[in-house]
């Protein structure tokens, strides 16, 4: 009971990560032959965490009803219960490809009657190589039941577990031992490096994933880019890993220090003894870990995480400033709840320590002795904070299924009347990110601009999101990026459309390629112009037709991402710079499917 609560307890702490859908799988150490050892539940209820907590805890409590007793008896719940094991791995969804299914949501099984060939996988992860792999599955002989990166992996590790199995028991069945302590030994001697050093070998992406093996050893591999998180801690007692450091502090009460970031390249290995380590599978390359988990998809009570978006806030400043024209007297400040409140707070330091400047450089301008209300003029200069909208619905549209988005970003926000001067006032509302521009514009800007102001001032604390990710997080397509879609309109506006059709006729001839040899021809559809260009296109592109307000918006730079973010420099979104050959090929595909008009994912 006490592990079934603490993987509540991190399920809902993790909660930002996906509410498509859940799942949860435990397995039962030294279980009797006919006993079973693995139990697992998947929802896509509504509230799929309390419908998996509910229907697990459904059993407790007929017991408890049947005899009260039993509920402290540990050998009898073991027995007649499910979800009573020692091993735990949950998971939680959001749809970045397939449908909102069961059949979509982790945990995965492949099952069989050899204990030690069971295995549990579940993990946050895309493979940019998916047709590759399958083709290696098939031409070894298997036949896997669909082409999606999650069943590849299943498999491939699966393939490899198998190999395990056979070449032990081949050199333990020798005759001095019986079947019975041939496959205790095989339980024992099983090892998970090589299984996994083999199956990983040529997986192109990112990502974390955890396996729990049917005799009760269990692992998590993470990529050797470091581009998806993942975070471990371990006593005497338990060993728990998650996506997120602050989940595992607060769930078990631990300081930043004891929890341990899991190296790039590396798996932390749990055997069913206890020995847990970190062996290196895969050589670390270069880090690149993502930094939309840090602006926007993470949660922001990590101690890094939250000094990083403060940052991301006081390093756009200038910026707004200069979209102000300086007029912080008559300029109102805010932000879009909730994941912007982190760089909210930054920025209005950064505007603090701009106005001390300013009350300074008065002061010292100063000819004569100051009245003290003359001081008081320049002292109470302040940055004016407002708190304008208000979330009212819980659910985050970024990452809702594609066809529930639309009609939920109309009815997400509400705003607090009274708190602008209409017709004077500048106001400024900061955001973590824009990607669509899709909330901006049918819900956001409608409703900001029913308070009156002068100007209406977006401030994005990350860089424009040109290029698509591949990697884990669903911004798959090009046709979905608002700074791709001004860009194209610019080249049309300004007569240079033949670079459209060039840089597809450059992605086209790649397509026969090794991928690593194909380039991100994409960037061209960029480079002629400024980033102040781009920028106001996205303004027009977003202001809705009858509002009385003047639209601008404010991005971070790349260079100031960096200087607020040093230790995960992974850009790509922003650059299209990959950390993986397989990038480029993504990329180039996902610009091809738009050019014609293919409206799918290009991995």
């Amino acid at each position: 009971m006490w592990g079934l609560n603490k993987l509540y307890l991190l399920m809902e702490k993790q909660h930002n990560r996906g509410q498509d859908g859940a799942g949860v799988a435990n397995i039962k150490l030294d279980m009797e032959p006919g006993e079973r050892y693995i139990s697992r539940y998947r929802s896509i209820d509504p509230k799929p965490i309390q419908d998996i907590f509910d229907h697990i805890n459904s059993r407790f409590r007929q017991i408890g009803e049947e005899d009260p007793a039993k509920l402290k008896d540990v050998d009898y719940l073991k027995r007649h219960a499910g979800f009573t094991g020692e091993l735990f791995l949950g998971h939680l969804r959001y749809g970045t490809f397939g449908r909102n299914s069961i059949e979509s949501c982790h945990p995965f099984l492949r099952q069989n009657n050899w204990i030690t060939r069971n295995l549990v996988v579940a993990g946050n992860f895309n493979l940019t190589n998916v047709d590759e792999l399958f083709d290696v599955l098939v031409n070894i002989g298997q036949h896997p039941k669909e082409k999606s990166d999650t069943v590849t992996v299943l498999e491939k590790i699966g393939h490899f577990l198998d190999v395990e199995n056979e070449e032990l028991y081949d050199q333990l069945h020798n005759g001095e031992l019986n079947k019975q302590q041939v496959y205790a030994k095989i339980a024992e001697r099983i090892d998970i490096e090589r299984i996994l050093k083999k199956a990983s070998e040529d997986w192109d992406g990112g990502y974390a994933m955890a396996g729990l093996f049917g005799h009760g050893d269990a692992f998590v591999l993470r990529d050797p880019n470091g581009i998806r998180p993942a975070y471990w801690y371990e006593d005497d007692e338990i060993c728990v890993v998650a996506s997120e450091r602050p989940v595992i502090q607060t769930a078990f009460n631990v300081k930043k220090e004891a929890v341990k970031e899991l190296t790039p390249g590396h798996a932390l290995i749990i055997k069913k003894n206890g020995q847990v380590a970190e062996t290196e599978i895969n050589a670390p390359r270069e880090a690149k870990k993502c930094s939309f988990e840090r602006i926007y998809f993470s949660r922001g009570n990590d101690f890094d995480i939250y000094e990083e978006r403060k940052n991301l806030g006081r390093f756009i400043v200038p910026g707004i400033l200069k979209a102000v024209d300086y007029d912080l007297d008559n300029s109102v400040f805010s932000f879009i709840p909730n994941t912007a409140e982190g760089s909210f707070y930054g920025m209005i330091k950064g505007l603090e320590d701009h106005l001390n400047e300013e009350k300074f450089k008065a002061i010292l301008a100063l000819d004569h002795k100051p009245t003290p209300e003359e001081l008081e003029k320049i002292i109470k200069r302040r940055a004016r904070i407002e708190k304008i909208a208000i979330k009212d619905a819980k659910a985050r549209t970024f990452i809702t299924q594609d066809d529930a988005r639309d009609d939920m970003v109309a009815q997400v926000y509400d705003i607090t009347y009274g708190s602008v001067k209409a017709g004077k006032d500048n106001l400024v509302v900061i955001d973590d990110s824009i990607v669509r521009g899709t909330t901006l514009k049918q819900s956001i800007l409608r409703i900001l601009d029913r308070l009156g102001p002068k100007r209406i001032v977006i401030v994005s604390s990350a860089p424009r999101i040109r290029y698509p990710d591949c990697y884990g997080i669903d911004m798959a397509k090009m046709g979905d990026f608002i700074a791709f879609t001004a860009a194209i309109a610019l080249l049309k506006d300004t007569g240079r459309s033949s670079i459209i059709d060039e840089v597809y006729r450059k992605c086209k001839k790649q397509e026969s390629l090794p991928k690593g040899q194909i380039v991100n021809y994409v960037k061209e559809i960029y480079a002629p112009f400024t980033a102040e260009e781009i920028s106001a296109k996205i303004a027009e592109m977003l202001t809705p037709k009858n509002i009385n307000a003047e639209v601008r918006i404010v991005y971070q730079s790349v260079e100031d991402l960096h200087r607020a973010c040093p230790d995960n420099l992974g850009d790509w979104y922003f650059t299209g710079d990959y950390p993986t050959v397989g990038g480029n090929k993504v990329v180039n595909k996902a610009f091809i499917n738009y050019v014609e008009g293919k409206n799918e994912r290009a991995y």
